[in-house]
């Protein structure tokens, strides 16, 4: 199946709904929570996931399946990097986000900040995916303005996910006040959050810690989606339940916990990445 443009996102405050093709099924509102798994590696592992996610999906719940395929300045460029064995190959990616069953996301990582030219570098990265639905940028606080040109440069419409790191909390002095104040520089160039303070170390997220910038991003920006992720993995889910129950749309990924390493330079255990699947899906 070969994915035509992206029609469902856009740069205003207000995101409307539409029926253009490109959204995942089921619609698309921006509170639809997501369910993801990061670092897939090939179109066979989408569907075999996809076929756990349909077949345990509750019946009555909208949600969607969070496709999450990871790329870097340094794998974009092909300069040598201890990850490029880990990550797809740029040429790749368009075969991996080949339905809009999913909601397709690439995570462009650049926590170094040293590209000069951050609006081509995502461009460049979006035409090697094909038409994703989503790009979740894994960096601190990357100019808005570099964020919009890159997203029109590439000539297609995706959602922007910012990922709101540790080193990102930690220039607002992780006062969620302040978050606040921040987060209003990207409200009409970014559709949804994902807080992580692990940034992919499988380090197990503190809840407590998290409720008052979920609570403080929903009441200031309702429009906008939020997501946590952070040690979640088959054995650990449990960690966001009460999240859950208190914020029902919250969206959420697993990426280092679903290898028994907990390392993601390891390949995902498949088995353990559907455990997590299925009970991820009972909290919903």
């Amino acid at each position: 199946m070969t994915n035509s443009p992206s029609k469902f996102a856009n740069f205003s405050k207000n995101v409307s709904v539409n029926t253009e093709q490109n959204k995942p099924k089921g619609g698309f509102i921006m509170h639809i929570p997501y369910i993801g798994i990061t670092d897939f590696m090939s179109k066979k592992q989408v569907q075999k996931m996809l076929k756990v996610f349909n077949t345990h999906k509750p019946k009555n719940k909208e949600i969607l399946f969070h496709v999450g395929v990871m790329m870097s300045y340094k794998t974009l460029n092909r300069i040598p990097t201890k990850w490029e064995n880990a990550f797809p190959k740029k040429e790749e990616l368009s075969d991996i986000f080949y339905t809009n069953d999913v909601y397709s996301c690439l995570h462009y990582v650049d926590y170094d900040g040293f590209d000069d030219n951050l609006a081509k570098s995502l461009s460049d990265a979006i035409y090697c995916c094909g038409f994703p639905h989503a790009l979740q940028l894994d960096m601190v606080w990357p100019s808005p303005e570099h964020i919009a040109n890159g997203i029109h440069m590439s000539r297609k419409q995706v959602q922007v996910i910012l990922q709101i790191g540790k080193n990102a909390l930690e220039q607002v002095n992780n006062e969620p006040e302040l978050l606040i104040e921040k987060l209003g520089e990207y409200e009409i160039v970014i559709q949804r959050v994902l807080l992580d303070k692990s940034m992919g170390k499988g380090i197990a997220m503190n809840i407590n810690e998290l409720f008052p910038f979920i609570k403080a991003i929903r009441e200031n920006f309702p429009k906008m989606g939020i997501g946590v992720a952070g040690g979640l993995g088959p054995d650990s889910i449990n960690l966001v339940e009460p999240l859950i129950k208190k914020f029902p749309d919250l969206s959420i990924d697993a990426q280092s916990k679903l290898r028994p390493s907990g390392n993601a330079l390891d390949p995902i255990d498949w088995k353990m990445a559907e455990n997590y699947l299925i009970k991820a899906l009972r909290l919903y």
